[in-house]
């Protein structure tokens, strides 16, 4: 089955609503214009409840099938934020928010479901219920986890919650999933380095080179994938930040390293933790200093469920055929949030293509407006083949 005519009916309206978002973005919790003008429009739609502030400033409403004998809930997720990046794509409806810019696609999850939203007010061809999330701080923010934590699954009974994200470098309108983990933890480390500053031509055996430490310690950091983690297993330890010293003949007393970790297997996450501090804390004693590490688990791994994961398989093939799924993909190594939601309900994450173009988090990145078709589609055919109506 194609993409629904009344879909494609509707793709100028979605991406006239995509390009106000984009215009306009807000970040993290702080998206208050856009979850005011999603729940207007799913208000207009004819929802049956739209409720506000769910983690903070989220938006929820509920859509219910013209049967209900199913007894069955289903969750459709979007996130609403934006970035803190100065856009340079040069499209006619750019950021006029100046360092502020949605360069993940946010504005285009939004506007497919909303699209979802409209339609299956519209038609109700279902038996069951089904629950369109709107989520703010995906960015960074845990906004997953607050939604959760504010009663997102236990107040609307959701039994089985899916989510869906834009993949450049994946061919238009193909999806991608797979179960078990797609994405990986994402997770943030603080190394501090505590030397003895001096003179750096004068007297370097006098100081303790907090500057040599951190160095050190940046290449001894990637022994733990190599060395220490099963070769069979996968984890990425990157050093991003490295800020130390004020003058070109001034020896430090301190520098302060900061990256980010990701893995897959829970095992390999606290591997990771514990070396990083090991290897930190060692190298700087053996050079007569002190370092201080700091690691912060943000976003555990988001890990789909086998069951789901079929479902949404077969959602997509219905919309743009077999041949444009791949329901093996290779997880990568990025990192969502909606990870918080498949703790407490099954589901399942899908990427959907893009085409060629900027990465994700890149100033010059944009949204291809020709995928809300098969986005919104997408979500319409999961609802409706997962909860069919007699």
């Amino acid at each position: 089955m194609p993409i629904i005519n009344r879909i494609a009916a509707l793709t100028d309206e979605m991406a006239a609503w995509r390009h106000d978002f984009h215009e306009h973005p807000e970040l993290l919790y702080d998206v208050h214009r856009t979850a005011g003008i999603v729940a207007e429009r799913l208000r207009e739609f004819g929802c049956d409840e739209v409720v506000t502030g769910i983690g903070r400033t989220g938006v929820v409403a509920v859509i219910r099938g013209r049967q209900s004998g199913s007894g069955r809930v289903i969750g459709l997720r979007a996130d609403m934020d934006a970035l803190p990046i100065e856009e340079v794509s040069g499209v006619p409806f750019a950021s006029k928010t100046p360092g502020l810019m949605h360069a993940c696609g946010h504005d285009g999850h939004t506007a497919m479901l909303l699209g979802a939203a409209k339609y299956l007010a519209e038609t109700r061809n279902f038996d069951g219920t089904a629950v369109v999330i709107f989520q703010p701080a995906e960015e960074g923010g845990a906004g997953g986890k607050a939604m959760v934590d504010d009663g997102l699954m236990t107040r609307w009974g959701i039994q089985q919650v899916f989510g869906l994200h834009n993949m450049p470098g994946l061919p238009e309108g193909h999806f991608e999933i797979t179960p078990g983990p797609i994405l990986a933890s994402a997770d943030a480390f603080e190394i501090t380095v505590h030397g003895k500053g001096g003179h750096g031509g004068a007297g370097p055996h006098r100081a303790v080179d907090s500057v040599l430490i951190g160095a050190e310690i940046v290449g001894a950091l990637q022994s733990i994938v190599s060395r220490n983690v099963d070769p069979m297993k996968t984890a990425v330890v990157s050093v991003c930040m490295f800020n130390s010293g004020s003058a070109f003949n001034i020896i430090p007393a301190t520098a302060s390293l900061g990256g980010t970790a990701r893995t897959f297997d829970p095992a390999v996450r606290d591997l990771v933790e514990r070396r990083i501090a090991e290897i930190a804390d060692g190298i700087a004693r053996a050079y007569g200093g002190t370092a201080e590490t700091k690691y912060t688990r943000m976003y555990p791994a988001t890990v789909n469920h086998a069951h789901e994961t079929d479902l949404a398989a077969a959602a997509a093939r219905d919309v743009v055929g077999a041949e444009r799924v791949n329901d093996r993909t290779t997880p990568i190594m990025g990192g969502e949030d909606f990870s918080f939601m498949l703790l407490e309900r099954p589901g399942a994450f899908i990427l959907l293509g893009m085409g060629d173009g900027h990465e994700c988090h890149h100033p010059a990145y944009t949204f291809n407006d020709a995928i809300l078709g098969p986005g919104a589609s997408y979500w319409v055919r999961l609802i409706e083949t997962t909860m069919p109506a007699a």
